[in-house]
Parts: structure tokens; C-alpha cells; sequence
């Protein structure tokens, strides 16, 4: 997964929790970058059809955005499982966002045949506590 693939991805996250587009400000969270890193990627992924932004509402996926979004969640989920439920690390969180970037699909779809991921994975992701509803060392929403 690379770069633009996690920005799509927060975005995907961002658009949930705020049930509209994603904010500036929240990317810049989500992603621990600068909201001038924030805008410059917006406008790189608004060149390549993948973003469309509205200035001072925010960014959302396009169709093809969304798809490539989908993707990049599940990835990290299944490295995020595989983790937590394989290798038991307790910093399963850090540990995932760190591999993200360098994990490719092949390495992750062997990684998803030796964990028992949802079939609704990744929709029951949970941008607020983030982490998998399902994933039992998540522990309950509060």
C-alpha cells in the first residue's frame, strides 16, 4: 500500500465518522501529518480522479476512490488480525500502520488465509475506536 492508499483510506475513515466529506483537519489527525501535507496530497488524488474536493467542506471519494479506499482498509485489516490474533503483539495498532506501507497485496492475501477474518470485513471497522468491531483484543464500544 502506498501512499496515496492511506490518504484514500483516511479519508474513507474521515467521511464516515463525519457522516459527510472529510475535513482537513481530521486527515491531518487521523494521518499525524500537517493540513498543508493534507492539501497538497488532496489535490494530487482530485489530478488522478480518485478525490473530489469542495473547498472548506471537504474531500470525498470518487467512485474509483472509494474502491481503492475498500481495499487499503482491508489490507490493514487483515495485517491489523494477523497481529493481533497470530502473532499476538500488543502494539498491534503501531505495528500495522507501520507494515501498511509495505505490505503488498500478494504478502496480504497469504497473510488473509491464515486468519479468520469476517466476511463483512472491512465494514465493521470502527473509525472511532480504531479497530475491528470483531477483533476480540479491541474490546467493547463505549
Amino acid at each position: 500500500m502506498n501512499t496515496a492508499d492511506q490518504y484514500l483510506k483516511a479519508i474513507y475513515l474521515a467521511q464516515r465518522m463525519e457522516e459527510g466529506p472529510a475535513s482537513t483537519g481530521t486527515l491531518a489527525e487521523l494521518l499525524e501529518v500537517s493540513p498543508a501535507s493534507v492539501n497538497e496530497m488532496i489535490g494530487k488524488l482530485e489530478g488522478r480522479g480518485l478525490v473530489e474536493h469542495e473547498k472548506y467542506k471537504g474531500a470525498s471519494l470518487t467512485d474509483e476512490g472509494l474502491e481503492r479506499a475498500h481495499d487499503a482498509l482491508q489490507t490493514y485489516c487483515i495485517i491489523e488480525r494477523f497481529l493481533a490474533n497470530v502473532l499476538e503483539v500488543e502494539e498491534f495498532r503501531d505495528e500495522a500502520r507501520t507494515l501498511e506501507s509495505v505490505i503488498d497485496d500478494t504478502v496480504a492475501d497469504r497473510l488473509d488465509t491464515i486468519i479468520d477474518r469476517p466476511a463483512e470485513c472491512p465494514d465493521c471497522f470502527d473509525p472511532e475506536r480504531d479497530c475491528c468491531e470483531r477483533l476480540e483484543v479491541c474490546g467493547p464500544a463505549n
